[in-house]
């Protein structure tokens, strides 16, 4: 069964995760010169609602958090994604 945090106590960001709180992070891109700019690295955060039991959960989670909750689905756990 996953754990999800309290939606109340924590504060939700749009481009996180709300299961790992994965999320937008800065770099550089570094040309053949080796010039220097800056640039962004977004996580693929896709808006999902969740069915657990007969409560529903709606929130953003990352794909690899999405691919964990789909192989617990096909292993007969509590966890239902509606598209």
């Amino acid at each position: 069964m996953l754990i999800i945090k309290d939606q109340c106590y924590s504060i939700a960001y749009m481009r996180t995760c709300s299961l790992c709180g994965k999320g937008t992070k800065t770099g550089r891109n570094r040309s053949h010169a080796q010039n220097r700019t800056s640039r962004t690295f977004m996580a693929n955060i896709q808006k999902v609602t969740l069915n657990l039991g007969e409560e529903k959960l709606s929130g953003n989670f990352c794909t690899k958090c999405l691919k964990k909750l789909k192989g617990e689905i096909k292993n007969g756990k509590e966890a239902q994604v509606l598209s």
